[in-house]
């Protein structure tokens, strides 16, 4: 049996994951040859900008960012795995991730979170208080008009 803390671990990163969905299928466009030469060449600002670009249409600017580190897991015969160091920041709640990108898989393993004020809140609020802040960093379709 999980205990409280690991419980409200797993929600909270599957709602990061959820909220990501689109932005990793944008940060798959790009080729993964890219991202192994960025991370081992340390050109973290080629990566940054693409986390940028990747998150501009579904999330408010500066909510998500790369945090300056990333690993590559590639061996003969397997499928090459890219974890980036990422930072979900929409006040009063400050994310601390991993995003892994598979082929086909992403996981989202949270290092770190912390929320303005929230030293006496419970790990229920925590996790509330990153679903609603979650929810406002959302860039909102706007209603297609016809001009008559």
């Amino acid at each position: 049996m999980l205990d409280i803390r690991n419980r409200h671990t797993a929600v909270r990163e599957r709602l990061l994951a959820e909220a990501l969905q689109e932005i990793v299928a944008e940060l798959r466009l790009v080729d993964v040859v890219d991202y192994i030469a960025f991370l081992r060449m340390g050109e973290h600002g080629n990566i940054g900008d693409i986390v940028r670009s990747s998150s501009e249409l579904h999330m408010k600017p500066g909510v998500l960012r790369f945090a300056d580190g990333g690993e590559i897991d590639l061996n003969w015969g397997s499928v090459p795995v890219i974890a980036l160091d990422l930072e979900f920041r929409h006040e009063p709640v400050v994310v601390h991730f991993r995003l892994e990108l598979g082929a086909v898989n992403a996981a989202v393993d949270i290092r770190y979170i912390e929320v303005e004020d929230g030293e006496d809140a419970t790990a229920a609020e925590v996790t509330d208080r990153l679903r609603h802040a979650i929810e406002a960093s959302k860039i909102k379709p706007q209603p297609v008009t016809s001009v008559a």
